[in-house]
């Protein structure tokens, strides 16, 4: 069996005026600069890690500009940073403390408990794999290269599904292709009239997601628009309060 995505000109107008509508967003730009350089930056432990904590955060709570996450994220210094936790003797108290102490974020005793368990698992040997994994994507490469890499991510870690997963590949600035499809996305997506309607806990399956994003694929080939800017205009579209150059964080 096969199955075709159908994209009518309609389809492709409303793309193209909605990434048209956000061009001047900073969310835009800075997707343009980092996500469609030829050339990116090495990932090391310390950004790799300072990814891992701030896209855990996103989950099931607001990320918007001015939001708790959003202000924590930007922070510096950074008080989870790499260093710091690495050298703590609790690392999940160190986070679930610091996360207490920023207010208004949610579910910080789980995802210090995630964190701490993962970071464990890091220094317990993967961080050679999952650096190397990532640096793949520091030039330009396929699609299915960036899916390979967001499996690896999504296979190792707690708390990172298929959306989380890919949130901190693009958060690094390494994906073009494969975007975290969050409730922003899907509520679009169902208002445009995407033939299969969206829900969070059907993406949570790997395959599902897999189905789902090829269509998204599809719509944005068809509208000459990479996925990680489609993303952003999205994302940047319903946000009241809007994205500067000095509060952009994904």
């Amino acid at each position: 069996m096969k199955l075709r995505w159908q994209i009518e000109d309609k389809d492709v107008s409303r793309v193209k005026a909605l990434v048209a509508g956000q061009a001047g967003n900073a969310l835009i730009r800075a997707r343009q600069e980092r996500n469609l350089s030829e050339a990116k930056p090495a990932v090391t432990k310390e950004r790799f890690w300072r990814a891992m904590v701030s896209m855990r955060l996103t989950t099931r709570q607001k990320s918007g500009p001015e939001s708790h996450v959003a202000r924590f994220i930007r922070l510096n210094p950074f008080p989870l940073a790499y260093p710091t936790v690495h050298q703590a003797r609790d690392a999940g108290v160190l986070i679930a403390k610091a996360l207490r102490k920023a207010g208004g974020i949610r579910f910080a005793d789980k995802i210090a408990n995630e964190l701490a368990q993962n970071l464990e698992i890091l220094e317990d040997g993967l961080w050679t794999d999952t650096l190397a994994q990532c640096n793949r994507l520091t030039q330009l490469v396929p699609r299915d290269v960036e899916i390979e890499v967001a499996r690896h991510i999504q296979e190792h870690f707690l708390g990172f599904g298929p959306k989380q997963s890919r949130n901190l590949l693009q958060s690094l600035g390494l994906t073009r292709y494969e975007i975290p499809i969050d409730s922003r996305l899907t509520d679009w997506l169902n208002e445009f009239g995407f033939p299969v309607r969206l829900t969070a806990t059907a993406l949570g399956d790997d395959n599902y997601y897999r189905f789902i994003s090829d269509g998204i694929q599809a719509l944005c080939e068809r509208s000459g628009v990479l996925p990680c800017i489609f993303d952003a205009a999205v994302f940047a579209s319903r946000d009241s309060v809007a994205w500067t150059d000095d509060n952009v964080i994904f």
